[in-house]
């Protein structure tokens, strides 16, 4: 997980330059957006894999296929072929992302998992301070290909490890699962409907980059793909917030999409509307990553003292706050740099909130399916950051394009956010652990306490 955050963050500040030194600027939106699409069929796949032969195969294949797709980016002749590469690394980090939580749901006993899950939070830590300045400098005196290649190498010490180090480990699914515990029906999503979803979870965020008739009509056919199929990726009952797993998987896609869509506003307004250095814009996302990994240690000591379900609301208003804080940024009279607050204040509850409903999920979950909850907590996460991120888009580009001035589209963009945050605070309740029992993926109780979260 450690040298997956440094590989993330080295490679993300580089796409711009790429983009332009392919001289395909105007396909950017495409090359940004092909990531997070992507994760969508990964996470899919690399569930039912993982509740179908254990975790350790598709982790292992997660990190093969990311040092491949490394090397596809890196060698790029055509802004295509960079979209290619994208793509297929978002497909390699739904994987490896699903398989982690799936196997610390396997392996790990309840009263551990929060720790584990503080623990791969923290890996990002480090990464976040030195992996973009380490990234530019290379760009700068060499090449952007040179972090690619680089960053390919780096990778391969955890493909080897999860070559090496899981082989002939036990890849039984079920081994958690003790006699007499409940084997509860769950739909599995289907690859179709995975591939429908991730394709126009691409062209919604190719469709909202500019405002003309084609993109419109791209982005309108993407949001009606989107509608169609993506039910069927995710548990029955979850649009409507059914008790258990299904609200547990809305308040992930909520949240998700509030603070990503948070973190793309809110650097565009540093350096477009608000004129401040590029230093700044980059202690905001050191700040972020540092403020997550804060959140997430104190989930972890909380865990026994305050139930899962409220640090979720509790995080959901600390979101709040964070929005509040970027809309006033907006006037002139606020020094711009206060924006800057706005992310590490949504990042501490994002890492108060975003472990806590991966636990809620695995404990609303029977054992050896822990791979089918982990996939639609990602698939979930990945359709809120397409989904908010394209009605904020849409938004800002109207406003915008309505007015020379750019901070009154900023400041409904951040008003805007407002609406999945505060659903998530009324919702968090819908995700609890009673002490009868607990609920099984399709939101039905089930009477054990079995997996009850301490």
């Amino acid at each position: 997980m450690f040298l997956t955050g440094f590989a993330a963050l080295a490679v993300m500040p580089l796409l711009p330059v790429a983009a332009r030194d392919l001289d395909g600027v105007g396909l950017y939106p495409l090359v940004a957006g092909a990531f997070v699409a992507a994760s969508l069929l990964g996470g899919v796949l690399g569930g039912t894999w993982a509740d179908r032969a254990g975790a350790r195969r598709p982790l292992t294949a997660g990190v093969i296929l990311t040092v491949a797709t490394l090397l596809v980016s890196a060698t790029s002749t055509t802004i295509w072929q960079l979209v290619l590469g994208r793509f297929t690394d978002g497909i390699a980090a739904g994987l490896v992302a699903v398989s982690v939580n799936a196997a610390i749901g396997q392996s790990y006993p309840d009263h551990l998992r929060a720790r584990a899950l503080s623990l791969m939070s923290a890996c990002w830590i480090v990464p976040s301070l030195a992996g973009p300045p380490l990234a530019g400098f290379v760009a700068a005196s060499w090449s952007w290909r040179a972090v690619f290649f680089g960053v390919a190498g780096l990778t391969l010490i955890p493909a080897a490890a999860a070559v090496l180090l899981l082989r002939g480990r036990s890849a039984q699914p079920g081994a958690s699962q003790k006699p007499g515990s409940p084997e509860a029906p769950v739909r599995r999503p289907a690859l179709p409907a995975a591939v429908a979803v991730s394709v126009a979870a691409a062209l919604t965020q190719y469709g909202v980059s500019t405002w003309n008739v084609w993109h419109a009509l791209c982005a309108s056919v993407g949001v009606v793909v989107l509608v169609a199929f993506a039910p069927r990726l995710l548990p029955p009952h979850t649009w409507r917030a059914g008790g258990g797993l299904p609200a547990t998987v809305l308040l992930r896609a909520l949240t998700s999409g509030a603070f990503f869509t948070l973190e793309a506003f809110v650097p565009l307004m540093l350096s477009t509307a608000r004129h401040v250095p590029g230093v700044v814009t980059g202690f905001a996302f050191t700040g972020a990553a540092l403020a997550w990994a804060a959140g997430s240690w104190m989930q972890g000591r909380l865990q026994n003292r305050v139930s899962r379900h409220r640090l979720v609301a509790i995080g959901a208003g600390i979101m709040a706050v964070a929005v509040a804080v970027a809309a006033l940024c907006t006037m002139p009279a606020v020094p711009p740099a206060a924006a800057v607050s706005s992310m590490a204040l949504a990042a501490v509850g994002m890492g108060l909130a975003t472990p806590s409903l991966t636990l809620l999920s695995l404990a609303h979950t029977p054992a050896g399916r822990q791979g089918y909850a982990s996939g639609a907590m990602q698939t979930s996460q990945n359709l809120g950051q397409t989904l908010v991120l394209a009605v904020t888009s849409a938004l800002f580009t109207a406003v915008s394009a309505a007015s020379t001035n750019r901070l009154p589209a900023f400041a409904g963009a951040f008003a805007l956010l407002i609406l999945p945050i505060a659903g998530a605070a009324c919702l968090a309740g819908r995700t609890r652990v009673t002490d009868a029992g607990r609920h099984d993926a399709s939101g039905r109780s089930v009477a054990t306490a079995e997996g009850r979260l301490r």
